[in-house]
């Protein structure tokens, strides 16, 4: 984990949403976590509005933090699969958490899920 290995963090919470923290990588976490393998033209097809640069970058932050497996296979054109690792796994329990907290919280103040 060299990127999280030069960086200093007070308590483990914030190494946590250093981690997943970010607008895409809840989302990324979430589809591959809920749908299984998935490759990248169906990752970027599943969330309207992130850029290709975008979720590259937020793939190999992933990737290089352990969380999610990238594949490549031997083929032409390029076959590219991206999977959560067991350390990604185990974000999934939390990522229900959140999930559940925020339905119930936008059910508590009354916001409507279609508005942005």
């Amino acid at each position: 984990m060299s990127r999280m290995q030069e960086k200093m963090f007070n308590c483990e919470k914030e190494l946590t949403l250093s981690v997943i923290g970010g607008k895409w990588k809840m989302l990324i976490l979430w589809h591959l976590g809920k749908e299984g393998t998935k490759r990248f033209g169906e990752l970027k097809a599943l969330m309207p509005g992130i850029t290709q640069r975008m979720l590259v970058n937020q793939l190999r932050e992933l990737e290089e933090d352990l969380i999610v497996k990238r594949v490549v296979y031997p083929v032409v054109p390029p076959k590219v699969e991206y999977s959560l690792t067991e350390q990604g796994r185990s974000l999934m329990p939390i990522l229900d958490a959140m999930y559940n907290w925020g339905k119930d919280y936008m059910e508590t103040v009354g916001l409507n899920p279609l508005v942005r």
